[in-house]
């Protein structure tokens, strides 16, 4: 279902994780080492219009991008995968320094903004386009990641067993242009104010180091 249609549930929905992430999460115990230059994360946290949102506020970010992964190049198209049968989801592509902010860091704050308890639904979004996935681009991304979701669960951080997915990065397909930089745009829409604009104040409260008031924007680029 497109996201135009939810706009009246929304309203009505309870922002995911209210009282789950209180607390900041544990620092991940392993992380991947810092080299020079850019790296990449591609993270799916349902609608991306948040998930993005929030880390455009994180510091040593250098760019968000809305899009794609989990299936093929030819479907896709918001259309095609609203309606959950290409093997996509929703995700976010996060250019990021290193040297100011580690990917394990990235995913501390990630399993923070959304539910990695709930399949294939975030808030009142529903279906697979909207699951909790990481998709990670190297080894030692993946090391990273499942060593963290082990540390989690450990620490019994989440009240359910973390249902993320963790697979590799086949590939990341830019999402339409009114999808990038949503957030910012956009910040009294319902849809936005309800479900996003939780997250981005748990960010900020959670985790002031990170947390920088302008955010970085595709537009500007």
């Amino acid at each position: 279902m497109l996201k135009s249609l939810l706009i009246a549930a929304t309203i009505l929905s309870v922002p995911a994780l209210a009282e789950e992430t209180a607390r900041p999460l544990p620092v991940p115990q392993q992380d991947v080492p810092a080299t020079d230059g850019i790296q990449t994360a591609v993270l799916a946290g349902g609608c991306f219009w948040g998930i993005a949102g929030v880390f455009q506020h994180v510091k040593g970010v250098r760019a968000v991008t809305a899009g794609y992964s989990g299936g093929a190049a030819t479907t896709a198209r918001y259309r095609a995968v609203e309606g959950g049968n290409t093997g996509h989801a929703e995700a976010v592509q996060v250019r990021f320094a290193p040297h100011q902010v580690s990917y394990g860091r990235l995913l501390q704050v990630y399993f923070s903004v959304m539910d990695p308890t709930t399949v294939n639904r975030q808030g009142p979004d529903q279906g697979p386009q909207y699951r909790s996935e990481i998709f990670a681009a190297d080894p030692a991304q993946r090391r990273v990641a499942e060593a963290y979701i082990i540390q989690l669960g450990a620490a019994h951080a989440f009240s359910q067993p973390i249902a993320t997915r963790l697979s590799n990065l086949s590939g990341f397909y830019p999402a339409e242009a009114y999808h990038q930089d949503y957030l910012i745009r956009n910040p009294s829409a319902p849809y936005i104010v309800v479900n996003d604009l939780p997250k981005l104040e748990k960010l900020k409260r959670l985790y002031p180091d990170l947390y920088r008031a302008e955010p970085v924007t595709l537009a500007a680029r």
